[in-house]
């Protein structure tokens, strides 16, 4: 009976450490009006996790939200302030560097805007633990599953995520989601000084280098809702870097084979 109290006892602290292991990372500039909200939604999951946020020194005053409610969540709310504007490609990998500093065994990328609902997080843990080294939250694995957005974006994210389809044969059907999770072993193999892009091919690029190196990847389906708060991010500039950069990155495959 005791040994029995024993195994039991021992699970449920193995459990709670490895919950403890992960980490979500919110990159944010100008997210003043979402992130007090994004904080508190995902610290509402009741899973047991931490949260990075990676602010490119934003004017309007969000690194300085975030510190107050770091007062609040001392043990599980951190913030790294970039000192200029680099894109999204270059906080991820800040705070990729970050993680595995400390050794976190997942590691979440999610946007600020609730464009990503945290209440997925759960699904998507539990993918990681059992089915795969990267889980997608994607928006187009059953149908098109997008709210508010205008029809010329929808079309726009869903055939650019076709083009990547037949372009690379990565069998990713959001192959620009923003909301992955990836385990620690996925983001060490990939050598994250060599990430060439920062919007939407950066996404691409992190997932096709994992594929690649012959990681399991599997999709969750999410619906996507558009930002009501703030303004997007999104410019001609990173949609021509998606388009030209699937091209480099199928010329390339070979030297994406375990950048260690």
């Amino acid at each position: 009976m005791l040994l029995h109290h024993y195994v039991e006892f021992t699970f449920v602290i193995f459990t709670m450490m490895k919950m403890n292991n992960i980490l979500v990372i919110i990159p944010t500039y100008n997210e003043i009006e979402n992130i007090s909200k994004i904080i508190n939604a995902v610290f509402n999951t009741d899973l047991s996790i931490d949260v990075l946020i990676v602010d490119d020194l934003s004017p309007d005053g969000t690194g300085e939200e975030v510190r107050k409610l770091m007062k609040i969540f001392s043990n599980s709310l951190f913030l790294e302030t970039k000192l200029e504007k680099q894109g999204l490609g270059a906080a991820y990998v800040h705070g990729f560097k970050w993680a595995l500093k400390r050794e976190y065994d997942y590691i979440f990328e999610m946007d600020a805007d609730f464009s990503h609902q945290p209440m997925e997080l759960k699904s998507m843990i539990k993918i990681l633990d059992s089915e795969a080294d990267v889980v997608v939250g994607s928006r187009y694995i059953n149908g098109v599953n997008v709210v508010n957005w205008p029809l010329s974006r929808v079309l726009l994210s869903y055939f650019a995520s076709l083009y990547v389809q037949i372009i690379t044969s990565m069998p990713i059907k959001d192959a620009t989601a923003g909301f992955v999770g990836y385990k620690m072993s996925v983001l060490k193999t990939i050598n994250l000084d060599q990430m060439k892009f920062i919007g939407y091919a950066f996404q691409i690029e992190l997932k096709y280098k994992a594929w690649v190196n012959g990681f399991k990847i599997k999709e969750h389906p999410i619906i996507f809702v558009n930002r009501v708060f703030g303004k997007s991010k999104m410019s001609g500039n990173i949609i021509w870097e998606a388009f030209f950069g699937v091209l480099f990155l199928r010329l390339n495959k070979k030297k994406f084979l375990h950048q260690i």
